[in-house]
Order: structure tokens, then sequence, then C-alpha cells
């Protein structure tokens, strides 16, 4: 979306070099790659690269302007606006466009399952709005991220954004629900992730609650803890869902989306229940329930139900999550390493204990940025993936001593349990003892590249 050259100013608080060189309106990319004749280029810093020193590239290649925060890198030639800093200006720019925006937002948080639940969300969405649903690729969710997403809407083209929004660092997600302004939000859980870096569960907590800090309608976990403690504060009532196995035990919430085992969808709102047969064919509680969650969006965004129920088999989940992988010798791996903490861990044993194999094999990497819990978080995961149905479990990284004690605390026969210092020896394991109908779990935090197995095994 193009932002007229004054409300950038004004958004930014930009000093004006050139000012009669400017154009009438910004159409603001951050990557030289992509740039186009007439285009804006805006200079990021990162720990690994620094975009002033694409300024001359990019007017080589037709910027009309160009933002930094460092005057000497203005171009000689070119409208410069001088921010204070390049990544609140890209912020600031993102919002501009956001208020323009003429469609409806619905905005994705969450521990675990954000990415899914976003992704499941827009496959839903597309059926009544098409390719007029614009979604960030990936997980494009920090403040980079959100601004490249609604600075790509265009209101003759989309009715409808999805934004994903990840927290790294304490009050994260208020500061992207100010220029994101959600009408829906969808909050998955609460858990574990990022405990190092926030320094506690109640700081945790408190920034992800802040999707909700715009006024945007909730769309809340049944299962999760700190929402139902927390919901009350809200200014709506809002709309809960929920995934079990069982309809003994139906949440007891006004408005519900509900899938229980894999066949059956209920939508309650108040003394009115509706129920459908449904075909689910994702594995795991964890992606039911972020299904769960992605129908109550949809459907608040006016998809029809029976059209819902209708598309449920079809549904894909993204890359890296829970994928399944035959190799020529009749093994199966599943690769869901995309990312890990303790409760992502806990859900795909889970589901792997429901696999149909000759021997199931647990390869587990470690978990990332849990702080003085980390020891502790990874016993819990070791003990569980002893409770489940697994015959032999591979532990690396950092805490794989811990993995290692908490299944053997649980029960696990040690001699069951192989150490790797790298995935390449654990490939060369995996290579030597799976047999054909054995199945393969891959998961892990993402700093341990655990899709390297993949490579090593898939060649």
């Amino acid at each position: 979306m193009k932002i007229p050259f004054g409300a950038a100013v004004a958004a930014t608080g930009a000093a004006v070099f050139g000012y009669e060189r400017a154009p009438a309106a910004l159409r603001v990319v951050t990557d030289t790659r992509s740039l186009q004749p007439g285009d804006t280029f805006l200079a990021l810093r990162g720990e690994n690269f620094d975009g002033h020193l694409f300024v001359s590239e990019a007017v080589a290649k037709g910027a009309v302007a160009v933002i930094v925060d460092d005057s000497d890198a203005r171009p000689p030639s070119r409208a410069t606006l001088v921010v204070h800093d390049t990544l609140q200006a890209y912020l600031a720019l993102a919002g501009e466009a956001r208020s323009r925006f003429r469609g409806r937002v619905l905005a994705v948080t969450g521990s675990a399952g954000k990415t899914t639940t976003k992704v499941l969300a827009a496959q839903l969405l597309a059926l009544r709005y098409g390719a007029r649903v614009l979604v960030a690729p990936a997980n494009e969710n920090n403040e980079i991220g959100v601004s490249k997403l609604l600075l790509n809407a265009e209101n003759d083209e989309h009715d409808v954004i999805v934004a994903e929004m990840g927290a790294r660092h304490y009050g994260d997600i208020v500061t992207l629900v100010a220029a994101v302004k959600p009408h829906l939000g969808i909050l998955t859980n609460v858990g574990d992730a990022h405990l190092e870096i926030m320094g506690s569960r109640e700081r945790l907590e408190e920034t992800k609650w802040g999707l909700f800090a715009g006024g945007a309608r909730a769309i809340l976990n049944a299962g999760d803890e700190a929402s139902i403690r927390r919901a009350p504060a809200l200014d709506a009532s809002p709309h809960w869902f929920f995934a079990g196995e069982s309809p003994q035990h139906p949440p007891t919430h006004r408005r519900v989306t509900a899938l229980i085992g894999t066949g059956s969808l209920l939508e309650i709102d108040g003394a009115h229940e509706r129920a459908y047969q449904v075909d689910v064919r994702l594995p795991g509680l964890h992606n039911r329930a972020n299904l769960a969650a992605a129908i109550a969006a949809a459907g608040a965004l006016d998809v029809a139900i029976e059209t819902i129920v209708e598309a449920i088999p079809t549904l894909e989940l993204p890359p890296g999550r829970y994928e399944r992988l035959a190799l020529a010798n009749g093994v199966v791996l599943i690769y869901d390493a995309y990312n890990a903490n303790a409760a992502g861990m806990t859900a795909a044993l889970d589901a792997f204990a429901r696999e149909q194999a000759t021997h199931r094999i647990a390869v587990l990497g470690s978990m990332a940025e849990l702080g003085e819990q980390a020891a502790e978080l990874h016993a819990l995961v070791g003990a569980h993936a002893a409770a489940t149905k697994v015959d032999t479990m591979l532990v690396g990284g950092e805490f794989a001593a811990e993995l290692a004690n908490g299944a053997m605390r649980a029960g696990f026969p040690s001699e069951r349990i192989v150490p790797f210092a790298t995935n390449a020896q654990a490939a060369q394991w995996v290579r030597e003892h799976a047999r054909a109908g054995d199945v393969v779990l891959l998961k892990g935090s993402r700093r341990y590249r655990l899709e390297e197995i993949v490579q090593e095994l898939t060649p």
C-alpha cells in the first residue's frame, strides 16, 4: 500500500532532505532484490546486516526516496527521510497502512501452534474470500514481518489480513497490536516458550494477553489455564475453542467451537447447539485444537459452517509440522522440528504414540530459551516420552542428559536411550537400526537444525 508522503513524514517524525524531489506517495521496500523503480528504500539494521550499505544500490535500481537513521547515508540525488530508528519507522508506516485498510484483520499469537493456526485459518477464509486473503508466509511474525505484511495490503486486492504475532521480549505483542489493530485475536495457549527472555511466567502471560489491548474480540483455548483465569477481565465474552477425545467433558463456556475426536464438530452458542459430522485428518490433539480455533475465526468472519465442514478433510499443515516423509527402505520419518517448547514436545509425542509402527523411535533435540526451568522442563518431556509408546529414544543438544534422566526416572530402560552429539550421528544410527515398518519422530528446537537428519536420510 502506498503511503502519502506527508502522512509518512508525520507517522515517522522524519527530518526531510531533498523535499523538492519527494514522490507524492511511498511504496516502501527493505530488500533491494525486490525493489522496483519508483519504490522507496528503507534501510533496516540487524545483527548480521545493515541496509544503509545498500542505499547506493537502491538508488541505482530506481528508488525515488530512501529512509535512513544515519544521515551520512543519505544520497544527494534522492528525497531522504532521516528517522531516529528505521525499524520503529517501518512499524509506524505499517500502522499508517493499516489505518487505511478497509477490510478485517485477524491476529494470532500463543506459545505454540500460532503458525499452524494462522495457516489453517487462511485456508478456511479462502473458501469465502479466495485470493483476497493476505497472510504472511512462514512465520514472519516480528516487527519486520508484520510491517511487511501490512504494507503489502491493498484495498482493491484484499478483504482480510491474517497476521501472526511472535514475542521474544516482554511487551512485544502490545507493540505489534498498536500497528495491526486486529478485529479478532486468537490466543492459542500460554505455555513456556521464551521464559528465559521474558523473566517469569506472569510476564509471559501479560505479553501474550497484550493481543487484546486494542479491543480485539477474543478467541481463547478452553484448555488453557491462563486464558481461563484472565478471561473475566475482557470487555466482551470470548469465543472459546476446544479439542478432546470424548464428549463426556465438554467445555461449559457460553460460546464454544469444539472438535471431539476426529469425527464431530460442536458449535455451541448459549442454549443453542449444533453438531456436525466431520473428517479431521490432521494428526494430534494439539493440531485439532488449532483447527478448532481456525474454525471459530472463520465463522466469525462469515465463512459458512457447511462450507467449513466440507473442506476440513482437505486442510494441510504448514511445512515442518508433523511432516511425514517415506524413506526408500520402508521407514517413515515424521519431521516436527520447526520449533519446540515443552507443550509442543509432549503434544507431538502424544500424536506419535498413535502411529501404527513396528517400532517407534523418537529423536529428541533440546529446547531453547527456557531459563531457570530448562532442566526441569526437559526432565518432564523425557518422562512424558517414557509414558508414551516410544521404543527407542535418541537425545541430543544441551539438555540431552536431562531428557534421558527424566525418562529413566519414569522407568524407561537406559539401554534404549541413545545420546547423539551431532545430527550426522543421529542420522547414522537411524540408517543402521531403523527397519521397514518403523516410524521415526524428529522433534526439537530450531536451534538444533534437526532438518539436517532429514537431509542425511533423504539424499
